[in-house]
Parts: C-alpha cells; sequence; structure tokens
C-alpha cells in the first residue's frame, strides 16, 4: 500500500517518519522523500507542499496507490476498473517522482486520487514536486486528457468537476496526457 502525504518541511517530516518506522527514506531528493518500508508493509512518500498543506490533518493527504509487479497487472487493474464504469487514466512510462512508471488512477467518491502502478525504472529528474506549473483543484489530481475519462463522473471531495483542457507538459512530465497535481509519486 501507498501513502503519499503533503508535508511543510520535508527534513522535518523524513526525521519524524525515520524515528517512527525506524527506517531510513529509500530515495531522497529535493523536497520528496520515499520509505519502503517492511513492516507494516507500507510506501510513504512525502511531498514537501507547504501551501496545500494545512494544520492536522487538512491538506495531508496526496494520494494513495497499489503498487504491482508488471504493466500487465496495471492494465488488468485499468480493464477492471473501466468495466466496473470508473472513470480512469492511464499513463504510460511516465516520468514521475523519481521513477518511470506504468499506471492508471482513479478517484474515489470524495476525490482522493488513488493509482495502480508499476515502477519501470529509476529516474534522475522529476518535474511533480511542488512549485511547478501543474494544476489541482483544492489539492486533488485531476485527468487532463478529457478522452481518458470514461465512465462515471469525476469529482473532488464529492463535487463534479469537469476535466481541465489538455495540456501541453504534466507535472508528471507526460505531454500527450497527464494527471496533473503531486502524481503517482512512487
Amino acid at each position: 500500500m501507498q501513502l503519499a502525504l503533503n508535508v511543510r518541511d520535508v527534513d522535518a517530516a523524513v526525521e519524524f517518519y525515520g524515528k517512527l518506522f525506524g527506517a531510513q527514506p529509500a530515495k531522497r531528493r529535493p523536497g520528496y522523500a520515499n520509505f519502503a518500508i517492511a513492516s507494516p508493509p507500507l510506501k510513504l512518500v512525502l511531498i514537501e507542499d507547504p501551501d496545500a498543506r494545512g494544520d492536522g490533518v487538512t491538506g495531508a493527504l496526496n494520494h494513495l496507490g497499489v503498487e504491482v509487479a508488471s504493466s500487465l497487472e496495471v492494465g488488468a487493474a485499468t480493464a477492471r476498473l473501466t468495466g466496473q464504469g470508473l472513470a480512469t487514466l492511464t499513463q504510460d512510462a511516465t516520468s514521475c517522482c523519481y521513477a518511470v512508471q506504468d499506471k492508471v488512477w482513479v478517484h474515489d467518491p470524495d476525490g482522493a486520487p488513488w493509482e495502480v502502478y508499476t515502477v519501470l525504472a529509476d529516474a534522475p529528474n522529476d518535474t511533480s514536486i511542488a512549485g511547478t506549473s501543474c494544476t489541482t483543484i483544492d489539492g486533488q489530481c485531476v485527468p487532463t486528457d478529457n478522452g481518458a475519462v470514461t465512465g462515471a463522473e469525476l469529482t473532488t471531495h464529492g463535487v463534479p468537476v469537469a476535466a481541465p483542457a489538455p495540456a501541453r507538459s504534466s507535472c508528471c512530465g507526460d505531454t500527450t496526457a497527464g494527471l496533473p497535481g503531486s502524481c503517482g509519486c512512487s
């Protein structure tokens, strides 16, 4: 299971979560940390975004994810989710959070973004960290390719939203159909 949190100060968050889980980040970049915790099994991603993070739990959730072993499993998840009438957005070989990934996105009824993804390779650079030109609605990721949205209407915090016009560049580096915001940081 993956949990991606917005944090005000990534250094302070790394110190806290390192103590909480008795682990050090598996990947650390400016404004970003990724813990691969064995027990409990959790991939904890910290994204420095002081503008999104409020007090307490306000603005804490960035997104949730399920990592799978292969692109075939991402494809199977895409077929299952689309077959159930959920709005999906797929990204193939997208560079996000210092990794090249294949993924599919859905949103829960309250607008929380979930990704099913596989990591294809490490990537030295990333464009999805806070401060980019990415578009979000209330800190939630939303698809930018209207053609990719199928089935139920996309919602953010339970309120239907129209997908923004396609962008030339998304924060995950996909120039054809990206998911703006902090994206699937894995």
